[in-house]
């Protein structure tokens, strides 16, 4: 389990980008975090005037944030010396709005290189009913190995390398990145 303060010390996102509010369980396997939707959240107040709903983008993003999160328990990962990036999405599906009040459960499983499953299977729900769905279909997340302190995108230039090189044998494609 982790608690926000947990979250923080890996994910650089803050309040209003941070979309993670704690992680009820974390393995190698699989990652179930949640997401506490409250009316109080800024982008309400355009979307839509009098009738709220969470943007799907959003969704997405607190899915991928919850896959930043198990990418970094899976490799040897310091938030000082690596960044991850959320590189591609496919089949992104949403089949119930999410409004204020509403708890996402972010479900991620991770790669899982076989040729008829997906890389990473990512699925939201609210109350146990599925409400929005999207597959990987190749590694998506990448962390920068980072010489020195943390740098701008513009700064890595070729000393970066793909996360994939400190990743468990078990979880890389044979396909590459």
């Amino acid at each position: 389990m982790l608690d926000i303060v947990a979250i923080e010390r890996i994910l650089p996102h803050r309040y209003p980008f941070l979309l993670v509010d704690r992680v009820d369980e974390i393995g190698e396997e699989r990652i179930v975090a949640r997401k506490l939707v409250s009316r109080n959240e800024p982008f309400f107040n355009g979307h839509f005037p009098g009738h709220p709903v969470m943007p799907g983008v959003l969704i997405i993003e607190a899915l991928a944030q919850a896959g930043a999160l198990l990418a970094a328990h899976v490799v040897a990962f310091s938030q000082e010396t690596h960044v991850v990036y959320f590189m591609a999405i496919d089949n992104a599906r949403f089949r119930k709005p999410v409004v204020p009040g509403d708890v996402l459960t972010l479900d991620v499983v991770p790669f899982v290189h076989q040729p008829e499953l997906p890389s990473q299977r990512l699925v939201v729900s609210v109350n146990d009913t599925v409400a929005g769905s999207t597959c990987l279909s190749r590694p998506t997340l990448l962390a920068y190995r980072i010489p020195g302190t943390l740098a701008r995108r513009s700064e890595m230039g070729s000393s970066v390398a793909p996360w994939n090189s400190a990743v468990p044998s078990r979880y890389q494609s044979s396909a590459g990145t």
